[in-house]
């Protein structure tokens, strides 16, 4: 038999996405005598998920089939895990069944597993240059493409008689100016990540389930050392990670410089807390859950990731604190030093946006003077408070639940009444100080709050230093032409 790459691709409720994932893997140009298999694994569907992967097959030429499961628990992991044991086996097997000839032949013909998710698309030429990474070195275990949301269309450019315009918006293919800026949002926070793996010599500590492609001797290391009836596990919420550290004990983990693959982006602010309530949990409970068992090289930088973020939500606390201190009491006092970190973000931002793909001119212009990042920012720090205040509950949440709620609108915002709560404290504490403003400004008060004002903006002064170099330094090594 021929050399051969096989596509998983678990897809639960997809049918209206699968025939663009399949349509992408019909557009590659296969490395010389390799074969493309694809394995759909139609997973607790209620859709035509199924059916519009067959028919997608045959309108695009590949070797397809579609296994179906029923009462999956374990979801994706699931998923992922019956389309491995369909080829290797089940080791939980009681009745140890042997293997045809063929195939044992067709087992050893497989050289590369892709691993995709049904609502992404490789780009044209995307899987030979995926290839040509894991097979450059005999001791790469996997290669990432580098990803890029999808922008949605303009939502102007269709007509609301059009009778397909209900179901292009709930698949993302148009969207209106909150959708698209929200999706760039997370576009060049992609490629702010992107960037800074490939600045470190291209090694990552995530192999992202969108598009990936394993040497199937690493998966079945990870089975045979953890001892698992297949490669992917549920004891984390971050699954692709988790694999990808037991991966890094023996083999390296890539992501390839040119190799790209379109993923959808969570159109709104409700359903990208949820994910990254996920990621951001999953990446937490690895790093302090010694129950898990595995440890990665790259811990140090995933922690000091936190600290910066932690950083970042210190400087802003701080400064509001003390701003409003100050002027409630009149002892503010401008500097214009205070200017330079905001300096050093706009250049830092406006480099990132326009490393960003496919950028448009508002991005830019957004990302310069600090309107878009400091918004997505806080929304971050709201996700990195809520995920370390959730590690001191004794109640373990179904995260993967709580985004598939939101993804299919089950569950909404508490956005609204949050801006509204945010508005009436402020008015409420303005309105205390120009009432009690006499007081305020007395001598007596004055004197006791400025030991504790002087003392706030020593240290205020300290974490921007820090975090001005810090920016310093990413901004010196974005000088390179990498690209994300």
């Amino acid at each position: 038999m021929k050399p051969r790459i096989v596509a998983f691709i678990p897809a639960h409720n997809e049918e209206k996405s699968i025939r663009d994932c399949l349509a992408g893997l019909g557009d590659q140009t296969l490395p010389p005598g390799v074969d493309l298999n694809v394995i759909v694994v139609a997973d607790n569907c209620s859709d035509q998920t199924e059916e519009i992967a067959l028919a997608a097959g045959e309108e695009f030429n590949l070797e397809l089939r579609v296994l179906t499961t029923k009462n999956n628990k374990q979801r994706k992991v699931g998923a992922l895990n019956a389309a491995w044991k369909s080829i290797y086996g089940d080791p939980l097997d009681l009745y140890n069944k042997k293997q045809t000839i063929y195939q044992e032949y067709y087992k050893d013909s497989v050289k590369a597993i892709l691993g995709m998710d049904a609502d992404s698309r490789l780009a044209p030429g995307a899987l030979s240059q995926l290839w040509e990474g894991l097979m450059s070195a005999r001791n790469i275990g996997g290669v990432m493409a580098k990803y890029t949301m999808r922008m949605p269309k303009k939502l102007s450019l269709i007509s609301k008689s059009d009778p397909y315009y209900e179901e292009k918006v709930a698949i993302g293919e148009y969207g209106g100016p909150i959708s698209r800026w929200w999706t760039h949002q997370q576009k060049q926070d992609m490629a702010s990540w992107l960037l800074d793996l490939q600045y470190s010599g291209g090694s990552t500590y995530v192999l992202g389930g969108q598009a990936t492609l394993f040497r199937p001797e690493t998966l079945q290391d990870v089975i045979s050392e953890n001892k698992l009836d297949g490669p992917w596990q549920d004891d984390s919420d971050v699954e692709d990670m988790l694999l990808t550290w037991q991966i890094q004990k023996k083999w390296k983990t890539l992501i390839s410089p040119t190799a790209r693959c379109y993923i959808d982006a969570m159109k709104s602010y409700h359903t990208f807390r949820q994910q990254r309530n996920k990621w951001q949990s999953g990446t937490v409970d690895l790093l302090t859950n010694s129950n898990i068992g595995v440890q990665s090289k790259h811990s140090g930088k995933i922690w000091r990731s936190q600290l910066k973020t932690f950083s970042n939500l210190i400087i802003r606390l701080l400064f509001i604190l003390l701003l409003a201190l100050s002027l409630a009491t009149d002892q503010f006092n401008w500097s214009w030093i205070w200017l330079t970190p905001v300096v050093l973000a706009s250049i830092l931002n406006t480099i990132l946006a326009l490393k960003t793909p496919m950028h448009r001119p508002i991005d830019v212009i957004l990302a310069a003077l600090l309107i878009s990042p400091e918004i997505y920012l806080w929304v971050n720090l709201i996700t990195f408070i809520n995920v370390w205040l959730g590690k001191l509950s004794a109640n373990k949440k179904d995260l993967w639940a709580i985004q598939y709620s939101a993804e299919r609108g089950q569950t909404k915002s508490k956005l609204t009444e949050g801006i509204i709560a945010v508005l009436l404290i402020t008015t409420l504490g303005i309105y205390l100080c120009i009432n009690h403003r006499s007081f305020l400004t007395s001598a007596a008060v004055q004197t006791s709050v400025e030991p504790y004002l002087l003392s706030g903006w020593v240290v205020l002064t300290y974490f921007t230093i820090f975090a001005s170099l810090v920016m310093v330094y990413q901004i010196w090594r974005l000088r390179g032409q990498h690209r994300a």
